[in-house]
């Protein structure tokens, strides 16, 4: 009985033995890498490491003119905290930097890291000869190099998009990669739509290993580590000018605009050269309101804007021929509050009158029924208008990925309904376009009918700064309005501006002409409706094609020409500057 029972004991030491072993080797030779999700290799070596992370190694995003829009990089000194128990020559240091050792011994002994040294609440940025000086003394634990700092002041956070961690999504992107969990990948704007470009190999840190109290364990040597790839990290370099970017964001922000969107285009290029979306984002909570929503890119309804497409096909298909319409009518043919009489097709289109195009609008379906389709896309306002193509080995690339596309009908048989067309004919009932496609038909109009993809960025470069990739201008389709149309429509915009009672006379005192169109489009939501106003400046010789948008608000309370019109100043009074210190 003893034997037996010591026969069982024995059995279970042995299988406790074997198990302890077995565990051994999971932990220090099968799951050093992935043991519950830990990576035990890093833990570990992390438990012996200081380190200061100067780069997180993903790539950013500058302006049209190469500012930085996410973040930059300031020459600055890092001090290592084993300094502060031995002998160093901080006198050498502090006459460098110009800093009363007393501040720099005081940095020092708080510190519980690695640490950049600090003027105030800021880190102290270093001159070109300071860098150089302080690393050629070769003080162990002194280090001046650049780091990596976000930007205090947010830029184009709409365009830009957000960053997260997401280790799922992770995975899914990047299958074949080995990757920190921690990673942030791109979650919206061209920070997703660039991640592939973006995601970084590797981070730049400073790092020497340490005891179990801290001391240097390989002596005071500090090893600086960086990014295998001597190409990588990629900048992409936007079409945003960010100065301008500014002003807009301000301007919405002065008038207090709580839900639109405002997009600048660049006539020429067809580049965005500033958008931004209302209301803005808090990026502790930027989904709260929708806040994350660029509603730049997003179809609404537009309202009267739309009588430009109406316009240009009545001209096309010669339905305008000097006669008159009656604008003391509503489209259902009841009276208009606010009579206006009989007006020729010019002044219905400066003063807005609905009945004038809900009748074109009905003559044009009767002649083919996909007449606003045609003309629509012809003005470059479907259906999607960023810039598509193909990107290395990635098929029909899209910069602007969350653009949505727009849409004039919803059920095929409106177009055999005469008040649906008519709804239809002044931009109401089923139509939505984004103020981005908006823009880019302005700007269509503005350059003579050649309607073009609208770029978001130039290109990508290299580390060295050398060229990866360009998106160069494509054309949106090849098939354009004849010139006298194009003539005619131009007069049209401009007429909208200069008539004594146009829809757009409030902008006659401008520094620049303008030409364009206003929309007051209905919601569906009592008493609120999209306020647009849509053009291109200056009139005689477009060089800008702008869009303002204020969503769901009251017509009386609507802010959209008061913004149209400082970004105009706004743009001219940044010209002026710049012409005169050139």
């Amino acid at each position: 009985m003893v034997k037996k029972r010591m026969v069982i004991i024995l059995t279970i030491i042995q299988l406790v033995i074997f198990s302890l072993i077995g565990r051994l080797v999971q932990l220090q030779l099968v799951s050093t890498e992935s043991f519950h999700g830990i990576n035990l290799i890093e833990e570990s070596v992390a438990q012996r490491t200081e380190q200061l992370i100067i780069d997180d190694g993903r790539g950013m995003f500058v302006d049209r003119y190469g500012q930085p829009l996410t973040y930059e990089y300031i020459p600055t000194l890092v001090l290592f905290p084993f300094l502060k128990k031995m002998d160093w020559p901080i006198d050498q240091i502090a006459t460098i930097v110009s800093m009363p050792k007393e501040t720099i011994k005081r940095q020092l002994e708080e510190a519980k890291g690695p640490i950049i040294l600090h003027n105030g609440q800021q880190p102290i940025q270093l001159q070109p000869w300071q860098m150089e000086r302080i690393n050629e003394l070769h003080i162990p634990g002194v280090i001046a190099v650049h780091k990596q700092y976000e930007l205090e002041q947010k830029y184009a956070q709409h365009v830009i998009g957000l960053l997260g961690e997401n280790e799922k999504l992770l995975k899914e992107r990047y299958r074949d990669r080995t990757l920190s969990p921690k990673t942030k990948i791109g979650v919206s704007g061209l920070q997703s739509s660039f991640d592939e470009f973006l995601i970084p190999d590797g981070e730049t840190k400073l790092l020497y290993h340490v005891d179990a109290r801290g001391e240097p364990l390989f002596g005071m040597d500090v090893k600086y580590t960086e990014q295998a790839n001597p190409f990588y990290p990629i900048t992409v370099q936007t079409t945003i000018d960010r100065t301008m970017q500014q002003h807009v964001e301000q301007i919405i922000a002065q008038h207090g605009m709580e839900k639109g969107a405002v997009v600048l285009l660049d006539v020429e290029t067809n580049d965005i050269v500033a958008l931004a979306s209302a209301p803005a984002m808090d990026e502790r909570n930027p989904y709260k309101n929708e806040a994350a929503q660029n509603r730049a890119l997003l179809p609404q309804v537009p309202g009267s804007v739309f009588k430009v497409v109406v316009a240009a096909a009545a001209l096309e298909n010669g339905l305008v021929h000097g006669q008159t319409f009656n604008c003391d009518r509503k489209i259902n043919g009841e009276p208009e509050e606010k009579k206006k009489g009989m007006r020729s097709f010019e002044e219905s289109f400066a003063i807005s009158c609905n009945n004038t195009f809900a009748e074109l609008g009905k003559q044009l379906i009767a002649m083919d029924k996909n007449m606003f389709d045609i003309y629509a896309q012809k003005l470059g306002l479907l259906p999607r208008v960023g810039w598509e193509g193909d990107v290395y080995h990635f098929e029909s690339f899209r910069p602007l990925r969350e653009e949505k596309q727009g849409k004039i009908w919803t059920d095929e048989r409106d177009k055999h309904v005469p008040l649906a067309v008519a709804q239809t004919a002044i931009g109401q009932k089923d139509v939505r376009v984004s103020p981005l496609a908006v823009a880019n038909m302005m700007a269509t109009i503005a350059r003579g009918g050649e309607a073009k993809q609208v770029r978001i960025a130039q290109k990508m470069m290299y580390k060295n700064g050398t060229t990866f990739f360009t998106f160069d201008e494509k054309r949106l389709t090849t098939d354009s309005l004849r010139q006298e149309t194009i003539d005619k429509l131009q007069e049209l915009l401009q007429l909208v501006v200069m008539h004594p009672e146009g829809t757009g006379r409030a902008f006659q005192s401008l520094p620049y002409t303008v030409a364009g169109k206003s929309g007051t489009a209905e919601t569906g939501k009592e008493k609120l409706v999209n306020k647009w106003f849509a053009g291109y400046f200056p009139a005689d010789r477009p060089k800008y094609a702008l869009v303002v948008v204020q969503l769901e608000t009251a017509s009386a309370a609507s802010v959209t020409n008061a913004i149209f019109a400082d970004i105009v100043r706004a743009t001219y009074e940044l010209e002026q500057k710049g012409m005169n210190e050139g």
